[in-house]
This record gives C-alpha cells, structure tokens and sequence, in this order.
C-alpha cells in the first residue's frame, strides 16, 4: 500500500521516520536512515535519497559529501564504513 506524505505518521519518532534502502534487483536491505516530511517531499521530487541526518542535524543527500522504502541500483557502498551493506555482520 502505497502512503502519500500526509498520511505517515511523524509524531512517534519526533518528526522522523526510519526508512530501509534496498537494492532493486536483489531486494537486499543496504541500510537503515531516518527521514522528516521535507526529505520525503525532496526525495519524490527529485528521484535522490535524501534523509534527515540525526547526527548533523541537517537534510543531507546520500552520496554529497563521498546517491518507508527507496529502492536503488547501487553506485557504490550503502554502508557508512565503506562496505556494500551495513547489515553483514552475524550475529
């Protein structure tokens, strides 16, 4: 089911929601970052991943300082550390 921005509900993480990447092809989840309302608007209007960093504070596009759910064709690593995913680890 497909939600317009209206219709999520950003009062239970303080404005913010968690949104998975995956890649397109596979359907492997690459990462998990965080989301408000602008970035939602941001990322439909202009086809990039754009979250709301919790560290920085700030909207920041994926891939400008090194490209619910987004699903990608990957240009490189997803994962803050370099790796293709975050999620390799076991546990």
């Amino acid at each position: 089911m497909k939600k317009t921005i209206e219709e999520i509900d950003f009062d239970k993480g303080d404005g913010l929601v968690p949104v998975i990447v995956q890649d397109v092809n596979s359907k492997e989840v690459l990462t998990l970052a965080y989301a408000n309302k602008e970035s939602l608007a941001l990322t439909q209007k202009t086809g990039n991943s754009w979250f709301w960093s919790r560290s920085r504070n700030r909207l920041w596009m994926k891939g400008e300082e090194s490209g619910i759910i987004y699903l990608v064709e990957p240009a490189g690593p997803a994962c803050h550390t370099g790796d293709r995913v975050c999620f390799h680890n076991s546990l």
